[in-house]
């Protein structure tokens, strides 16, 4: 394997393929509800990877159970890991987090938790728990960077700068908390060596998990009307693998790579339909680079981290 695949890194550690079951937790996100914006990031459309079993009408425990379910008969030897990912999962008091992580966990069969959050969301208080937390179970935090391109974010709406992204990074880290980044590959006015450039701050941030998406143009988004406008393109499948390799040789050969392709329900996507399988995509990935004789790191200019 050309690059540090996530799905062996797990096995390696709890001893068995784990699925993921998203939950949402009723909870919200301050560039929604009017603390910091009420439009959200331009590209964001929270349904478009919330699974239909996943109401905030129905308890924690109930959409767990739903999701063990619907992937009981798919992966019926896996574990599962509770996925906090509607929203904002630590923008509460953290009476409330602990709560419905606690929630969580107590139901049978889960292994786990991960947490998906803004690097502008965890406070003292939420990050003394999330420690502790992590001491009695496996935890992943996974805070969206999307870009470390300051402007980017801005034009994003994104409400926090890349210097919030170093300072979450680096508190979860000295708590030993597991961390996940989140990127986006294809954001308006960033070209492909500003991306790749990107790649070596990304290294540089003391987190051990990586995930990787494609830009996608989502209906009824800020960013759809800016593409209805025509201010900017999306790349073809081959373009964007194309820089994914090239952005995974410039990462640190020890970051854990998740997940390098979204796959939004088809009826919401405008751009692109590339009308291609994740799993085949992966596949051309690692064909792409083991052709051109690359793998991770064989381009990084850092050391690693940890």
């Amino acid at each position: 394997m050309p690059y540090n695949d996530y799905g062996r890194w797990i096995r390696q550690r709890l001893g068995m393929r784990m699925q993921k079951l998203p939950v949402n937790a009723g909870f919200s996100c301050p560039n929604r509800d009017g603390r910091l914006s009420k439009h959200g990031c331009s590209f964001c459309d929270n349904s478009s990877f919330t699974p239909s079993y996943c109401q905030p009408d129905a308890s924690i425990t109930e959409q767990l159970e739903a999701g063990k379910r619907f992937f009981s008969r798919k992966y019926p030897d896996a574990g599962y890991l509770a996925y906090f990912q509607s929203f904002t999962n630590t923008y509460a008091d953290t009476a409330i987090l602990r709560d419905r992580y606690e929630e969580a966990l107590a139901v049978e069969g889960i292994r786990g938790l991960v947490i998906s959050t803004r690097p502008d969301c965890l406070s003292t208080s939420c990050l003394d728990y999330l420690e502790s937390l992590s001491r009695r179970t496996f935890l992943t935090v996974e805070i969206g960077i999307e870009s470390m391109n300051d402007s980017t974010l801005m034009r994003m709406n994104r409400q926090h700068d890349s210097s919030c992204v170093r300072d979450a990074a680096e508190a979860l880290s000295s708590r030993g908390i597991i961390t996940c980044g989140h990127v986006i590959l294809g954001l308006p006015q960033e070209s492909g060596e500003e991306m790749l450039r990107q790649a070596t701050m990304v290294s540089r941030l003391p987190i051990q998990i990586l995930k990787i998406h494609q830009l996608q143009v989502l209906k009824g988004t800020a960013l759809a009307r800016d593409w209805e406008r025509g201010d900017f393109q999306v790349s073809s499948s081959d373009e964007y693998l194309s820089l994914l390799a090239q952005y995974i040789c410039r990462l640190r050969s020890d970051l854990v790579l998740e997940r390098f392709f979204s796959s939004s329900p088809i009826h919401m996507v405008i751009a692109p339909r590339w009308d291609l399988r994740p799993q085949l995509l992966s596949k051309r990935l690692t064909n792409l680079m083991r052709e051109k004789g690359w793998h991770q790191g064989i381009f990084a200019d850092i050391g690693t981290t940890g």
